[in-house]
């Protein structure tokens, strides 16, 4: 059994475009060729790739899904081989797709992705931004290769490597009369009002460390945003729980915010590089996750005694 290059490709492009006129068109080849390849390849295989459907394009079956999935990966390597072979004996080059979680890429990404760039500029990084399901489904299908995330419900599928932990802390308005605090235990907020980083398995971190502490937060403004909720926090319109705590207390808008550790001792996130079990990266996928191990380790940039939060009269 055989497959080209080019069959794949048809493939991987009609899953994309949802049709095969639409495929023809973006690869610039006739839409029979793209038919009579993918009729082929289903013969071969024994399944049916693609659920057709009259006037309205075509669906992936569940064995198209995973016959994609891997595709993806395989065309990847393909064009990493093509790219080595013209430029044998330099540096590495291609692009990869990384992807990151939301608050993570915010604060981790920007140094990353210049530090990288400056130690291997023949790779291009291109960065895919979301919550965990959709870091998730990013690996699963072979979008992205490598993902900076949480350790959050990550199915078998996926293995992943902890590049660090980061505690819970509290961020509440500069001027709150606990903002000076060493630290606040939990349940001296119960009575305030709690504004949620509401991501899926985010909230359950958070519902978590409340109920370790035996209260129930009040819960009065949900956002995907932790601009958004800084913001708010900066205007007095309730307090948040944070873990990747940005390097500064100023807001967006100017406000300013607190950052204040938790006098109980609640279970940290774990900062996780995430790629799925049954594909080896890539050459310049491995560069890259190598690069961002030693940027977590000990002595990098983002040693654990650097992640700490800045005082409240840090700028």
């Amino acid at each position: 059994m055989r497959f080209s290059l080019r069959a794949l490709r048809y493939v991987v492009e009609t899953a994309d475009a949802g049709s095969v006129t639409e495929a023809a068109k973006r690869l610039n080849v006739s839409q029979p060729s793209i038919s009579a390849a993918l009729s082929q390849m289903e013969t071969e295989l024994g399944v049916q790739i693609f659920v057709r459907h009259l006037a309205k394009g075509v669906t992936l079956s569940p064995a198209g899904q995973r016959l994609v999935n891997d595709a993806r990966l395989l065309l990847n390597h393909a064009r990493d081989f093509a790219q080595s072979a013209q430029s044998l004996g330099s540096t590495l080059h291609g692009e990869i797709v990384v992807g990151s979680f939301l608050t993570l890429a915010t604060r981790f990404m920007p140094g990353l992705l210049s530090g990288f760039r400056a130690r291997q500029p023949g790779i291009s990084v291109k960065l895919e931004e979301g919550d965990q399901q959709e870091i998730i489904d990013g690996l699963l299908s072979g979008r992205t290769e490598l993902a900076l995330s949480y350790s959050f419900a990550v199915p078998d599928e996926i293995v992943g490597e902890k590049f660090c932990d980061l505690p819970p802390y509290i961020l509440l308005a500069a001027d709150h009369p606990l903002a000076s605090r060493s630290s606040i235990s939990l349940p001296e907020m119960r009575e305030e009002q709690f504004i949620l980083l509401d991501l899926p398995h985010s909230r359950d971190y958070f519902a978590s460390l409340f109920m370790a502490c035996g209260i129930e937060p009040r819960i009065s403004f949900r956002t995907r945003s932790f601009e958004l909720i800084r913001g708010l926090i900066g205007h007095k319109q309730g307090y948040s729980i944070h873990n990747a705590v940005p390097r500064t207390t100023i807001g967006y808008d100017g406000s300013r915010v607190a950052v204040v550790p938790i006098t109980e001792k609640l279970p940290p996130t774990h900062v996780m590089a995430l790629r799925l079990k049954r594909h080896a990266l890539r050459p310049a996928v491995q560069t890259f996750a190598d690069y961002a191990r030693e940027a977590f380790s000990s002595d990098g940039q983002f040693a654990p005694g650097s992640i700490a939060p800045p005082g409240i009269d840090a700028a």
